[in-house]
């Protein structure tokens, strides 16, 4: 296979450029029949789903056999582009830029080798003629520039775009009328026309932004102010109940859980429950260190 390779990489450009040609046709033309016994099945399929009433999965395949047939009418074209070379290869090998006539069938292989990636001959061609005309010719024919001799066809055939709404509608009832299907083409005729912005029709409300000031309210303010004042109270006065600070407490609690929390309010109501459990143990312990020492205390300790 070394052997092979090496006598390859020293035939001339002519040499190597007519065997990779002639590969790209017999790929081509066995891709083309394997292409054709696809489509059948996948138009087959979609006659299927016609008949049953599962338009919304036709409207879908659709598109993939439009996508198939596109590449194989592009591929019909590139085969002719390479046995239009493969009989001008002494042309192409005399002269050192590319003549005017073969600017079409070159160009439009340059563009299309990266495109067509089950044709890996077309590729090794692109390389060829990249080594003999140059990076810049080559850049002119993949991007397109004015000028560039690219083939219309080829180009719309092996774009990646969605297919028009009047080729699909088209396609569906070319494969009706194939199977002899009595089918109703008015729904999908509606569904095709529809514009992109009635998709959603409206049905569904979107949830209104809450905007994040809405968290400060004046009644949490307020709310947060009364809690830091009976806070203040409970502090200042160590002997009041512990029972009425917990009952506090709770009621606290109650309401806070009456209200529509979000998570600032959330994090708020656990700290003032921290807070309120702190302020009960205090007045718990301030408490018991004044029944400790009151005059009626037992007198032994002196």
């Amino acid at each position: 296979m070394s052997g092979l390779n090496s006598l390859f990489n020293r035939a001339t450009f002519g040499t190597r450029c007519k065997t990779c040609l002639n590969l790209a046709v017999s790929r081509i033309k066995l891709l083309h029949n394997r292409r054709e016994l696809q489509l059948k099945n996948m138009r087959k399929e979609i006659a299927q789903f016609l008949q049953t009433g599962q338009e919304a999965i036709a409207r879908i395949k659709v598109e993939h056999v439009i996508r198939e047939q596109n590449i194989s009418a592009a591929y019909e074209i590139l085969e002719l582009f390479c046995e239009f070379l493969i009989a001008r290869i002494p042309v192409l090998e005399a002269q050192r830029n590319c003549p005017p006539e073969l600017l079409e069938a070159v160009a439009s292989i340059i563009f299309a080798s990266p495109r067509c990636s089950d044709v890996p001959e077309l590729l090794q061609v692109r390389n060829l003629l990249t080594a003999k005309y140059g990076k810049d010719f080559v850049s002119a024919a993949a991007e397109l520039r004015p000028d560039s001799g690219v083939n219309r066809t080829v180009i719309e055939k092996l774009s990646v775009g969605a297919p028009p709404v009047d080729i699909r509608l088209k396609i569906l009832k070319e494969i009706s009328q194939e199977y002899n299907l009595d089918w109703d083409t008015s729904s999908t005729e509606k569904e095709f026309s529809k514009k992109h912005e009635d998709l959603l029709d409206g049905s569904i409300p979107l949830p209104p932004i809450k905007s994040p000031t809405d968290v400060s309210s004046p009644k949490i303010g307020k709310q947060e102010s009364k809690e830091l004042n009976n806070h203040a109270s409970r502090t200042e006065s160590p002997l009041s109940s512990p029972k009425n600070i917990v009952l506090k407490s709770s009621e606290s609690e109650t309401e806070a859980n009456q209200r529509p929390l979000d998570a600032m309010e959330r994090a708020q109501a656990a700290l003032a429950t921290a807070e309120h459990a702190l302020a009960a143990a205090r007045a718990a312990a301030e408490l018991s260190k004044v029944k400790l020492f009151t005059p009626e205390s037992p007198k032994h300790f002196h």
